[in-house]
């Protein structure tokens, strides 16, 4: 099973009340919250992820396969209407932290998470100093729905890979860059921050049958020929088979997303993750060299 803990301000459309708490204070945003007990909230950025995630089933047994746990700031009290707008929904998630205010990261642990989503930035970035694929998400209203298959796009370096051919590029060019991937061309590069959860998907993938996975996975890389070899050898080394590959030599990749239909994208670079979420939900990826500068 793949469990993910998700934040109450990505799953639901909370900038509202999180615009009464930044501009009147707490006791303002509790006020708010309680007189709002029983208005359901809209969906957020991740809710389409979400449910399409806790619909997806073991093909015979038909047992959940995903479990996804709340993780908020709130306390208990102000937290009820986060668990009356899950009823409303009809989401299938029974567990819940409210940290009234501390870091929820501390509970993943003992969560059993695979996947930590936030728009905490501060939290995620702890999550990933932890060991944990863990990304910040640009806060919107939930897109329309289009089908029911999960479709996850991962950018490379940094992402499912470690930084170490990206620390190259930034201090040395694009010529040492692709010097150093031509001299390692048969050596696999180490695993990023989002490795384990790839392949946590693929191993849900390969419960079904050919052609009928709930699960669609995506590579979505500025990376372009030769290094493409790389990545490829990387990925069959790791015994891991990627649906789509796309290798856009610095292109903007919001266009690509949009034809892939993504319901989430991992990104560490900025600019990259600006043009993604006014289109996708995009998690930025606070890992690696160009987030240290």
């Amino acid at each position: 099973m793949l469990t993910l803990a998700i934040s109450s301000r990505t799953l639901f459309d909370l900038d509202d009340s999180h615009q009464i708490f930044l501009r009147d204070g707490i006791t303002a945003y509790r006020n708010h919250q309680l007189e709002h007990e029983d208005i359901p909230l809209e969906p957020g950025v991740a809710f389409p992820l979400v449910n399409k995630l806790l619909n997806i089933k073991h093909p015979e047994t038909k047992e959940p396969l995903v479990e996804v746990v709340l993780v908020s700031r709130n306390n208990g009290d102000t937290g009820l209407r986060i668990f009356n707008s899950i009823e409303h929904h009809g989401l299938d998630i029974s567990r819940a932290v409210f940290s009234n205010g501390g870091s929820p990261y501390d509970y993943l642990p003992a969560l059993g998470v695979e996947l930590f989503l936030s728009a905490h930035h501060a939290d995620v970035i702890g999550a990933i100093e932890a060991g944990y694929a863990a990304a910040h998400l640009m806060t919107r209203k939930a897109a329309v729905h289009i089908d029911d298959q999960v479709r996850v796009a991962f950018d490379g370096d940094a992402v499912l890979f470690s930084d170490e051919s990206e620390q190259i590029y930034q201090n040395s060019g694009l010529a040492a860059f692709r010097q150093n991937e031509h001299d390692k061309r048969n050596e696999p590069l180490n695993p990023g921050p989002f490795s384990a959860f790839l392949k946590k998907l693929h191993d849900l993938q390969s419960l079904f049958p050919p052609g009928e996975s709930p699960i669609r996975t995506a590579l979505v890389t500025a990376r372009s020929a030769p290094s493409h070899k790389r990545v490829i050898l990387t990925l069959r080394e790791w015994g891991i088979r990627i649906d789509e590959a796309l290798f856009l030599g610095g292109q903007d990749k919001a266009k690509f997303l949009q034809s892939f239909k993504a319901d989430i994208f991992f990104e560490d670079q900025l600019t990259y993750v600006k043009t993604a979420s006014e289109h996708t939900a995009t998690g930025h990826v606070p890992y690696g060299i160009t987030n240290k500068k």
